[in-house]
């Protein structure tokens, strides 16, 4: 058992979430624990945790893990689900046999229960927390330190490394649980991740058309790491999930953690659906008008001919094949992305 080592991590906090909430404005020192059974858990920054395994239990040839959530504050059941992982190691209930970063990205946001404060911290990684715009944000200054951070790591732990960056999307969506493999020129998903997102009951991917500024394009464009974006369900205030139906993706990443080999796909979630982008709808501010509703679910499909968005020099209509939409969201500054337009692969 190693109350010890979590009393000295989270004091006098009870477990890492409620640390997080209580020290979110807060600047900590870091500070290196060894648990009882040899794992080293080093607290590089508020809701930042790197653990790493003792050298009779690492394979030098394994693979690292980044794990975050809350980048954006209000999706909370991924944090409660980390947080729960975590509980679980601390009690003692099984060992950690990879290198992992676990990330809780916007406390001060957790704290309000909001998306975000200043700025999207999602739209800030691949250096984008360095523009004019953002210059002074505690936004922007977190997604620096948040990249710095995995650089560290990934360079420590050159061999391999994934990272799932873990959401609740804010309006429903007729796919419950999907992934974003983002754009990296001539890289195909490997059949291993295929695997694992079924294992955590994601049936559906959607293959990015370009380099973003999310937090997972960052580290698959600079780190060279299989990284996804997971959508998980809906957004819902701490307390109030049905952390039920985040049993396949808790009980996936906990095999992950222990080293333990992958199962055999098996029925319902033996299918991955992929979809892929056909086209981003930007914010032009030329008399923008997006024409589809504020509560429609994402994958909702649209017919040929259909008038998704038009400005002063521009109507886009849906072409011959039916597209769906997926993020759409009107309330977004000029140049940022009202949703993406896509169709299955």
């Amino acid at each position: 058992m190693t109350a010890t080592a979590q009393i000295h991590l989270f004091e006098p906090n009870p477990d890492w979430l409620a640390h997080t909430l209580a020290h979110a404005a807060v600047d900590l020192p870091e500070t290196k624990t060894i648990l009882s059974d040899g794992t080293c858990i080093s607290r590089k920054a508020v809701g930042v945790l790197q653990l790493t395994p003792p050298p009779d239990r690492a394979n030098p040839n394994q693979e690292a893990l980044i794990v975050s959530a809350g980048i954006h504050g209000n999706e909370t059941a991924p944090i409660e689900v980390l947080n729960a992982l975590l509980s679980e190691l601390l009690n003692g209930e099984w060992q950690l046999a990879c290198p992992l970063l676990l990330i809780l990205g916007n406390p001060p946001a957790m704290v309000a229960g909001e998306r975000f404060l200043d700025v999207n911290l999602n739209r800030l990684f691949n250096g984008a927390h360095g523009r004019s715009e953002y210059k002074g944000l505690p936004e922007a200054a977190r997604a620096q330190f948040l990249e710095e951070t995995c650089r560290q790591f990934a360079m420590a732990h050159p061999h391999a490394l994934s990272h799932y960056d873990l959401h609740t999307a804010i309006r429903p969506s007729q796919r419950e649980k999907f992934a974003l493999y983002p754009f990296v020129e001539g890289r195909q998903v490997p059949e291993v991740q295929c695997d694992f997102l079924l294992e955590a009951e994601v049936e559906t991917l959607l293959l990015q058309h370009k380099v973003g500024t999310t937090f997972s394009s960052f580290s698959s464009s600079v780190l060279r790491a299989e990284s996804f974006t997971v959508e998980l369900g809906k957004v819902h205030p701490f307390g109030m999930n049905d952390l039920t139906r985040f049993e396949g993706v808790k009980n996936a990443l906990r095999r992950r953690f222990c080293g333990e080999p992958a199962p055999a796909t098996q029925p319902p979630f033996d299918h991955l659906t992929v979809f892929e982008v056909v086209y981003e709808i930007l914010n032009t501010g030329k008399n923008f008008q997006f024409h589809i509703p504020d509560d429609v679910a994402n994958f909702t499909e649209y017919a040929p001919g259909t008038v998704i968005w038009e400005d002063d020099d521009t109507c886009y209509k849906v072409g011959e094949i039916p597209e769906a939409i997926v993020f759409p969201n009107r309330d977004v500054p000029v140049g940022q992305r009202v949703g993406l337009l896509i169709r299955p692969r």
